[in-house]
């Protein structure tokens, strides 16, 4: 299920991007400090380059790639 970031409440959002650039595995040994990733995330999900995912059953969310998501999802979106 996609979530639009635009649902979301501001801080929500930096929550929920702040979680998802610094689980284990995002950073792939990048030093850049946490705001300047949180940051680039926000403004892949502004261009519309990233989605929010939901998963209902794990009740987990995820950033991808638009071009990571189901064309299926996109098209419900529209």
């Amino acid at each position: 299920m996609l979530i639009p970031y635009q649902m979301l409440e501001a801080d929500t959002l930096t929550r929920l991007l702040e979680d998802f650039v610094s689980r284990d595995g995002t950073d792939n040994g990048d030093e850049t400090p946490l705001v300047t990733r949180v940051e680039r995330a926000r403004k892949a999900l502004l261009k519309g380059q990233a989605l929010i995912v939901f998963d209902p059953e794990s009740q987990q969310c995820q950033l991808l790639l638009k071009e990571e998501v189901p064309r299926e999802w996109l098209q419900e979106q529209d």
